[in-house]
């Protein structure tokens, strides 16, 4: 997927996870734009700062079979969450960081493999 495009969907899921858990305080995004700048940076932390830790924790990640990816992305969410400030992106805890890890890779993959060229 081109670059732009997957900021563009991480800004609609962020956006439409937001909505989904409202009610359970578990996810919070302040507004459209706040969720645009979240994928900014979590694309850009995905660039830079995802790959040390793939490489770092590839020992425990072949362990558990690649099951550990889900924490390494929970941390990627939570970085997000520091650098765009926890008063206009945050979760209740690191579990529902890793249950909207695990929700957007789910929906990032099913997206990826519809918008192949």
């Amino acid at each position: 997927m081109n670059f732009f495009t997957r900021i563009l969907i991480d800004t609609i899921l962020f956006i439409a996870l937001a909505g989904l858990f409202a009610q359970t305080g578990m996810f919070y995004v302040s507004s459209i734009w706040v969720a645009l700048l979240a994928s900014f940076i979590l694309a850009c932390l995905n660039v830079l700062v995802k790959p040390i830790l793939w490489v770092l924790s590839l020992p425990i990640n072949i362990m558990t079979l690649g099951l550990f990816s889900i924490v390494i992305n929970g941390v990627m969410l939570q970085l997000t969450s520091y650098f765009v400030g926890s008063m206009y992106f945050h979760f209740s805890s690191f579990g529902a960081a890793m249950l909207i890890a695990i929700i957007m890779s789910v929906c990032n993959a099913i997206l990826a493999d519809h918008t192949n060229d």
